[in-house]
């Protein structure tokens, strides 16, 4: 779990739910049609912009958000560090029997186990860092946009409260709160976007970051290795990747 996600969620709303509560007009601050401009403006239009592919990836990308990612900058050069030791001790073939879940590594260890052009491996590890960055700006993308449209669906949905209000014009009494419901679709939309969307797309991008890192790790590893499996070579070379304070070489 990542608890920086969850803590600043929770925390934010409830900071805004304790505000109106202590105001003590709590039922005043829900407004289902402005809901229903606000939340079905912003999907429909994020709909018309996107396919349903990258809504889908979206989806599941904001609960990925969630996770704790217990693998650093560190760890990957450790175990590129602990794969030269194996290619040096046991030869490059020996690399193919290498077991990881990271995909990218796993397809390095394969070229370099099979005897591929180094030109080769060089390119298509330069392709995944490349895919992958593309795969991950679309679902941002998506975030950002709908970071763009709820607030301008509030004031959409402000626009048609004051419309229906200045119908009412012959009864002063109402003005007052049919200007508070035209205001409160404005303020469902900011706090989407300022609370929900836009940082999202922020986590997103740091976790993008983060993995693009690591891919860097490889390839740069990957081709430490081609040209010199020494692991003391290869991990003079890693480390710098990592900030001096976070480097922990695990000595064998």
């Amino acid at each position: 779990m990542d608890f920086a996600t969850f803590f600043g969620i929770v925390i934010g709303f409830s900071l805004i739910l304790g505000a109106i509560i202590i105001g003590g007009a709590g039922d005043t601050f829900i407004n289902v049609p402005g809901m229903m401009i606000v939340l079905g403006g912003t999907l429909a239009a994020t709909s018309i912009n996107f396919p349903v592919t990258d809504i889908n990836k979206a989806i599941h990308a904001a609960f990925y958000i969630f996770s704790g990612k217990s693998i650093t900058a560190n760890d990957v050069v450790n175990t590129m560090v602990r794969i030269a030791e194996i290619s040096r001790r046991d030869g490059l073939l020996a690399l193919e029997n290498v077991r990881t879940e990271n995909s990218t590594l796993k397809k390095a260890c394969q070229l370099i186990a099979d005897n591929s052009d180094p030109v080769m491996i060089s390119q298509t590890l330069r392709i995944e860092i490349v895919a992958l960055r593309n795969r991950h700006a679309v679902v941002q993308d998506v975030f950002k946009k709908m970071g763009t449209y709820a607030p301008s669906f509030g004031m959409i949905g402000t626009l048609i409260g004051l419309v229906q209000m200045l119908t009412m014009l012959d009864d002063p009494a109402s003005i007052g709160p049919a200007m508070a419901v035209a205001i409160l679709t404005t303020f469902y939309g900011a706090i989407l976007a300022t609370l929900l969307f836009l940082p999202i797309a922020g986590k997103l991008k740091s976790r993008t970051q983060q993995e693009n890192l690591h891919l860097e790790i490889i390839f740069q590893g990957a081709q430490s290795i081609l040209e010199n499996n020494n692991p003391r070579v290869v991990y003079e070379k890693l480390s710098s990747f990592v900030p001096p304070a976070e480097r922990k070489h695990e000595r064998r």
